[in-house]
């Protein structure tokens, strides 16, 4: 998703499951303005929301901009035939931590009926 697709979202409404815990953050005075304005742009979304969704996009563009590191090991083939070599970069072990704390959080969810 990108900052078009959010923005739609904003208009249009819909949320994604939250985790029961809360992060708690001081905004810089400029950040603050600028959430504050939206706000009042898109009087449907909560700040909250906005925070949880614009921290969401930038998270994804973030993991994007990681650099792949070639591996020495192939771990499989393109189109071409031509060898796709693992990576050794931080990517991997983001995801691989990622899902780590997302079974955690997950646990604490309450349960569905």
């Amino acid at each position: 998703m990108g900052f078009r697709e959010l923005l739609d979202a904003w208009r249009t409404g819909g949320m994604s499951p939250r985790t029961v815990t809360e992060y708690a953050v001081r905004l810089p005075l400029d950040d603050a303005a600028r959430l504050d304005a939206l706000a009042e742009l898109f009087p449907g979304r909560t700040r909250e929301q906005m925070i949880t969704e614009l921290l969401g996009l930038a998270l994804d563009e973030m993991v994007s901009a990681l650099p792949y590191e070639r591996g020495s090991k192939v771990i499989s083939t393109d189109d071409q035939g031509d060898p796709i070599y693992e990576d050794i970069g931080l990517t991997p072990r983001l995801i691989e931590l990622a899902r780590k704390h997302r079974k955690r959080l997950q646990a604490g969810l309450p349960k569905a009926k």
